[in-house]
This record gives structure tokens, C-alpha cells and sequence, in this order.
């Protein structure tokens, strides 16, 4: 089967690799109809170690079950099904609480041992009981795009906004605009938020933004990005700020800009390994929360959203290519000529 491995900065080729086949009776292999390239991926692609052996990449996808280990009860051959981009047992105490994300026998989708990843043609999904949400609808068309932001983005953007206890009537600033970040416009106008302010400068990205649900869009960045917010807001900031960058930066947008006894949500990866959230910040009374989304607890929520069109997070896609061509959607995302790019199997 064909698949994509990173070999380095830059360094994406899409070769020929063994098919793969059930290894515990938990197992369950997926033809992949769609995958992806995450934001996240951008970052290995910008500093990643030139190596010999490629790592596999992808960790969003959807596909049709094409077989079932022996032990496997909830998913069936030709379930059309999505996967969240951890894998979880679903029995642990962690699944059960709902952080499947700490999930005591997960694991990531690709990497360099040899675990199959979403940007292939199939992959073995261990734990298919836990880690996969079957579409109840089956197959369409129509809604692959949303079906697979499920998977991550989506869930990555509601996750910052119910960290965050978003709630009726609040005012909320979301910073970043790329695909967590208009998921997360989404997720702040389905919990009720009255004024969206979204920080970005892509004016491709901001006017999807408004579509989405952002009442006002910031361009300008530093100390002019906080003026204006905070002029948009009588000076008190908002009830709420969702970061879905991950840089310095952001974080200190976030603390100029939320009200005190407000909450920053972080769920942009973090680019750098502490933050000052200190003195000024406790005084404040300020609430740092966040983290990396458990998308399983969320999809069984979303998916309803998606599947009777009240919304349409698929929307974040703006270029589909096929297998060979990702390489190039590595590029032309990183060169800011594609927001999100979808790849066809």
C-alpha cells in the first residue's frame, strides 16, 4: 500500500510500504477513504532531524472497517467509522472519565516504529472498541470533510471552548486563525457566546470566521491587537479567550486581553516550555486551562451537529489532493497557500 513517511525538515515521500493485518483480537483494519494534514504536522516538517527510516504520518482519518479481530464487538466490517487521532482502550478509569487522551494503554497513530498512520491507504487500529465512532448514517459523500474534522480540529476547537466554561451571553476571543481556530469560533457560538472576536490576519480565513459565528475580526497583532480588543470590549477583555496557536506570543495576547476573573483556554500546541502566568496573573484571578483535546469523549456530541447540518466544520478544508500529492499539500500548507488539505485515498 502506499503511505507517507517524514524523513526529515521538509523531507515528506510517499512510498510503497507492507500492507497491514490484525496483530491482537482487539484490532481492526480500516481501508482509509480520507486523511489529512494537521497544523501539527507543520512542526516536525519545519525542525524534524534528517533520519534514515522514515517516521509515518497522520492521525486523522475516516474509513470503511474491512476486518475485525476476534474480540471485537462494537465496530463491524464495512462500518463506515471515524478515528480520533489517539488511540484508547475505552475501559480504563481515564476513558471513563472522559480523558481518553491519558488512556493507560493508548498510543499515537504513526511515528517511527512502524504504527500505521492516517496519511495511508490502511491502517491497523488497536483497541477498535475504544478508539473508533462508527457513523451511524454509513457513508456520504457530502459530509467526509466534517465526518473527518471530527476527528481532530473540531473537537480540538470545543474542547478549548468547554475548558474554558463558555457560557451564554459571554464575550469571547478566539486567537489564531487557522482550522483549531475557526473550530473554535464554532464551538464558542454553539455554547452561546454573543460577541466573537477572532484574532487573525488571513483574510481568506477570517471572512470563513465570520461565517462561522466571529462578530469581529482583529488583524492587527501586539500591542494594536490588544487596543483593539479591548476597546471592543469597554476595556474589560473578554469573559474568555481560546489560543490555538501555541507560540509566546499568543499566551501574552491571551493575558492582555481576557477580563480578570476571566479564563484562558490554551490548545495550541506549545512551541516553547514555560509561559509567565504568575503574580499579575493570581491577582487577576485569572484561570489557565486547556490541554490536548480528548476528541473520543467529544465526537458522540459533535457528530448529531454534523450529521443534521448545523454545522459545518468540514468547511476548514480548502484543498483536496490524492496520496502522491502529499508532499505537496506539506508545502503549500506551510507556505500559507492552504489552510487545511484533505487527502483522498
Amino acid at each position: 500500500m502506499r503511505a507517507t513517511l517524514m524523513y526529515g525538515a521538509g523531507d515528506v515521500r510517499v512510498e510503497t510500504v507492507a500492507d497491514p493485518a490484525l496483530h491482537e483480537p482487539t484490532d481492526a483494519l480500516v481501508r482509509v477513504v480520507a486523511g489529512c494534514i494537521c497544523g501539527s504536522d507543520l512542526w516536525p516538517y519545519a525542525s524534524k532531524l534528517a533520519t534514515d527510516h522514515g517516521s509515518r504520518m497522520g492521525h486523522e482519518f475516516v474509513g470503511v472497517v474491512e476486518e475485525v479481530g476476534s474480540s471485537v464487538s462494537d465496530v463491524a466490517v464495512g462500518d463506515f467509522v471515524i478515528a480520533p487521532f489517539v488511540v484508547s482502550d475505552g475501559v480504563c478509569d481515564f476513558c471513563r472519565e472522559g480523558l481518553q487522551t491519558s488512556c493507560r494503554h493508548g498510543s499515537n497513530w504513526g511515528g517511527a516504529h512502524g504504527g500505521d498512520g492516517g496519511q495511508g491507504e490502511r491502517v491497523r487500529v488497536p483497541f477498535a472498541d475504544g478508539t473508533l465512532v462508527v457513523v451511524p448514517a454509513g457513508f456520504d459523500e457530502n459530509l467526509i470533510p466534517s465526518l473527518l474534522s471530527l476527528s481532530d480540529v473540531m473537537s480540538t476547537g470545543y474542547h478549548a471552548a468547554r475548558m474554558g466554561r463558555v457560557e451564554s451571553g459571554q464575550t469571547v476571543a478566539v486567537i489564531g486563525d487557522g482550522a483549531v481556530g475557526l473550530s473554535a469560533v464554532i464551538a464558542a457560538k454553539l455554547l452561546g457566546a454573543t460577541t466573537i472576536i477572532l484574532l487573525g490576519r488571513h483574510t481568506d480565513r477570517t471572512d470563513l470566521g465570520v461565517e462561522f459565528g466571529a462578530t469581529h475580526v482583529v488583524a492587527e497583532r501586539g500591542e494594536e491587537g490588544v487596543a483593539r480588543v479591548l476597546e471592543l470590549t469597554g476595556g474589560d477583555g473578554a469573559h474568555v479567550v481560546l489560543e490555538a496557536v501555541g507560540l509566546p506570543a499568543a499566551v501574552e495576547t491571551a493575558i492582555a486581553v481576557v477580563r480578570d476573573g476571566g479564563a484562558i483556554s490554551r490548545v495550541g500546541v506549545p512551541q516553547d516550555p514555560m509561559i509567565s502566568f504568575g503574580r499579575n496573573e493570581f491577582l487577576r484571578n485569572l484561570t489557565l486551562t486547556g490541554g490536548v483535546a480528548p476528541a473520543r469523549a467529544y465526537i458522540d456530541e459533535l457528530l448529531p451537529l454534523v450529521l443534521d447540518g448545523t454545522i459545518e466544520p468540514g468547511r476548514v478544508f480548502d484543498r483536496t489532493i490524492g496520496i502522491d500529492e502529499v508532499p505537496a499539500g506539506y508545502r503549500a500548507m506551510a507556505d500559507r497557500e492552504a489552510l487545511k488539505v484533505l487527502v483522498r485515498m
